[in-house]
């Protein structure tokens, strides 16, 4: 099975920046639909955005739409997450994950990484 570890996060002040990397191994990443989650103190987990395997379609929440971008480098197993003009509703342990479904369809999101903690100071 895939293990993804994730990396990046830390404390940065409202308006600062953060990218985010997660790290697969055990398979190759071009065979899975991508998607990167957060879960804030109190809240349940939500999705943020996605990519889709083959044809390489993205996916964002409104609340995060031309803020915070995804990407994905399937040579060296790596997906990131690119986030600018972080606010404090931001702060959330972010994870990603891999479905091996060709949508942005949260159940089929199956492997996860540990997480990484983001906290946007105001």
């Amino acid at each position: 099975e895939v293990q993804l570890v994730e990396s990046g996060g830390g404390l940065v002040q409202a308006g600062g920046s953060l990218r985010l990397s997660c790290v697969a191994s055990g398979a190759t990443f071009d065979d899975f639909t991508i998607g990167w989650f957060r879960q804030a103190p109190g809240k349940e987990r939500e999705a943020v955005s996605c990519i889709t395997k083959g044809d390489g379609i993205k996916y964002d929440v409104e609340s995060v739409a031309g803020r915070l971008t995804i990407s994905r480098d399937n040579a060296k197993n790596t997906v990131h997450l690119q986030m600018n003009r972080l606010r404090p509703e931001d702060t959330a342990v972010y994870y990603c994950a891999t479905s091996g479904g060709s949508s942005c369809h949260e159940p089929d999101f199956d492997s996860w990484g540990q997480g990484t903690q983001v906290t946007v100071s105001s």
